[in-house]
């Protein structure tokens, strides 16, 4: 395989990967325990920015608006390996619905005590995102808060739906390879971090497509604290989509592979 093949695709194919949506009782689930992420400090003119902030900015919005073209389902299996060693296996399913004003992403995964774990996120035009994430345990609802874990991996919510790129302050570092990509280095600020969050994340963004190749996010020590790197896409019904990836805790040493079945819809 030459390498382009391995990173063909924009956004709109990394999200069927990493967001899904969800129809009925999503809407009750949205409305009962919605989390709302600010976009942060107020926004400030172009004038205010240098060229490397305003070229990030766009970049990010160029992303954000490439939105998934149809609804979706795709079954998939976390694999959580901890910071022991030890391996354990979460099936998920995973569907994508979108409409005209937005699109709604649902997540439902089967732990291994019994109970679901459901993650709806709700994606706008005119809005940032809108979350809601539960526990179901002997039919009682229970919230989870942002950044902890979602079925019990190293993903978090806001990793989930990519929520850095609505932050405020976006530059581009620079360009580099990575990976055998010639890409964009992207910077996203935190403008309030909390303590057991991100304070940015450095990704690294194919120059063609406008897909991740890799990014890393740092605690609010700004140290690294996690990376991610999509492994490989496949070709479903002639369209390229996300097949595994993969997120690390370098502080922990824990690791989480995200692979999906894709068969063709």
């Amino acid at each position: 395989m030459k390498v382009r093949d391995k990173f063909p695709i924009g956004r709109a194919a990394l999200l069927r990967g990493l967001d899904f949506g969800w129809r009925g009782s999503a809407t009750l689930l949205l409305i009962a325990v919605t989390v709302f992420f600010a976009v942060g400090a107020v926004a400030q003119t172009t004038n205010d920015l240098s060229d490397a902030q305003i070229q990030g900015r766009n970049l990010a919005q160029k992303i954000l608006e490439q939105w998934p073209a149809t609804n979706t389902i795709q079954m998939g299996v976390l694999n959580i390996r901890s910071s022991r060693g030890t391996s354990t296996n979460i099936p998920i399913k995973c569907e994508i619905f979108v409409s005209e004003k937005h699109w709604d992403c649902h997540y439902e995964a089967s732990l291994n005590d019994g109970s679901t774990e459901l993650l709806t996120v709700n994606h706008g035009k005119s809005w940032a995102n809108h979350y809601g994430h539960l526990n179901r345990v002997r039919d009682t609802l229970l919230p989870i808060y942002q950044n902890s874990p979602f079925a019990n991996s190293d993903f978090w919510v806001t990793d989930l739906g990519l929520e850095f790129f609505h932050w405020p302050e976006q530059k581009n570092l620079k360009s580099e390879m990575r990976r055998g990509q010639p890409c964009k280095v992207l910077e996203s600020v935190n403008p309030n971090p909390s303590t057991n969050g991100y304070s940015r994340v450095v990704s690294w963004i194919d120059n063609e497509s406008d897909g991740i190749v890799h990014a890393e996010a740092y605690d609010a020590n700004g140290q690294l604290l996690k990376e991610f790197d999509p492994k490989s896409f496949k070709k479903v019904n002639g369209q390229w989509e996300l097949q595994d990836m993969e997120i690390r805790n370098v502080q922990t040493g824990s690791r989480t592979h995200l692979k999906f079945n894709l068969n063709p819809h």
